[in-house]
């Protein structure tokens, strides 16, 4: 073999070799904006998704914690559900029929009618996986809900039982992940924020191995504070957009990478 070809040769394997290293840490993405839309600052968002061409966004807080669905050209709610103040809910899927809000330490999830926003019912955390003691972030895969509780480990959960079926623990590299936040399974992948993080992490729900980060740290507003984190990933499958924001953020924006 000419020794051009064999150099070639050996850095395509090389190449391949690195790629494949479970102990090599994921790549990171830039992402650009396609859009921007106005987003209410005063919503401090805990989840994000699309369900039926609308926006449906839940908000924290104790006294502040809201369901809602958003019109995305104006930011402003058509439909507008408090919650009781001892509540602080998290983040929101769309299952079938049902809305599903998770809450942080109150120990169960709230569950609606996804036509009329009417409250249906509510599952115990601990019902569903005994260690399960606070809800963050919540998606599906068209098969099995998937939580998040802060931890590195997500639940895979039967949607009808709300029985946990499976956990997988993410790692990036040799790194575990843990502050896994809110959720969104897009094209095969589960994207999670990071609390904290202006990270979106890209997991394959498979191995848990975080397969690469898309960088949002040019989308943070500046002048707010450490806990106005990134958070709130909606994808709409249908005319395939990514939106994304962040607790009282101004600005909902629609990204590609």
């Amino acid at each position: 073999m000419p020794i051009a070809v064999l150099a070639v040769a050996v850095t395509i394997a090389a190449s391949v070799f690195l790629s494949s290293d479970s102990s090599a840490a994921a790549p990171v993405q830039r992402v650009r904006v396609v859009n921007e839309f106005p987003h209410d600052p005063s919503s401090f968002c805990q989840g994000l998704v699309v369900h039926k061409g609308n926006l449906i966004e839940g908000t924290g807080h104790y006294n502040q914690s809201r369901l809602m669905q958003v019109d995305l050209e104006t930011g402003k709610p058509s439909v507008n559900v408090p919650l009781p103040g001892e509540i602080f809910g998290e983040g929101v899927t769309v299952w079938k029929d049902t809305i599903i809000q998770l809450t942080w330490r109150n120990g169960y999830l709230i569950t609606y009618n996804a036509d009329t926003f009417e409250r249906t019912g509510t599952v115990r955390l601990r019902s569903i996986d005994s260690s399960l003691r606070e809800g963050w972030g919540i998606t599906h895969d068209g098969t099995h809900l998937i939580i998040s509780d802060g931890s590195p480990i997500l639940r895979f959960v039967n949607p009808e039982t709300f029985q946990a079926v499976r956990r997988l623990r993410v790692t990036d590299g040799r790194r575990a992940v843990s502050k896994l936040n809110e959720l969104e399974f897009v094209n095969g992948e589960i994207f999670a924020n990071v609390w904290y993080s202006d990270r979106i992490a890209r997991i394959d729900p498979e191995t848990g191995r975080v397969i690469g980060w898309l960088e949002l740290k040019p989308l943070r507003p500046r002048g707010l504070s450490r806990e106005a984190a990134l958070n709130g990933i909606a994808w709409d499958a249908a005319s395939k957009r990514l939106f994304v924001t962040g607790k009282n953020w101004p600005t909902l924006y629609e990204i590609e990478f």
